[in-house]
């Protein structure tokens, strides 16, 4: 994977916590697996189209989703349910436009579709590649994963 696609989508993560939360994550460990089995119970998958094809999943363990949530919204939440399954995939979803704006000025056209939020552990994400990338962000609220499994079009 080229990281010429790839920083933009860990950027855009930086700017959305950033903005939206006042934390900035800090890359920790970066491994490549062949298949994403989860121990994490949300799990948000972004679909891209274009010059780069592939999958964007972040995987959330419950604490850091309902702790992201909860700044969010401002209220205390302390089960996943809908209002939070849409809040993570909202905010996965905005990440995501702004990383495709991000690889459009690197000359990369692509288009995003709507978030699938995936809850419960163990949870087996099937990928189009051989090879995921996997980048853990860890943050004060807690550690996630965005993972990428994605190859450039060659049209």
């Amino acid at each position: 994977m080229d990281v010429k696609y790839l920083n933009p989508i860990l950027n855009a993560t930086n700017d959305v916590f950033q903005t939206m939360m006042q934390i900035e994550p800090e890359r920790g460990n970066i491994s490549v697996r062949e298949e994403i089995v989860t121990d994490n119970e949300a799990n948000v998958i972004i679909g891209l189209t274009g010059d780069i094809e592939g999958s964007i999943v972040f995987s959330f363990s419950k604490e850091i989703a309902l702790n992201i949530v909860n700044k969010m919204a401002g209220m205390e939440i302390d089960e996943i349910d809908k209002f939070v399954s849409s809040a993570i995939g909202e905010m996965a979803n905005i990440i995501s436009g702004k990383a495709s704006t991000g690889l459009a000025e690197q000359s990369y056209e692509c288009n995003i579709a709507p978030p699938q939020t995936v809850i419960g552990k163990e949870s087996k994400i099937s990928t189009g590649t051989d090879n995921i990338l996997s980048v853990e962000l860890n943050t004060d609220l807690g550690d996630f994963q965005v993972n990428f499994s994605m190859v450039k079009n060659n049209k």
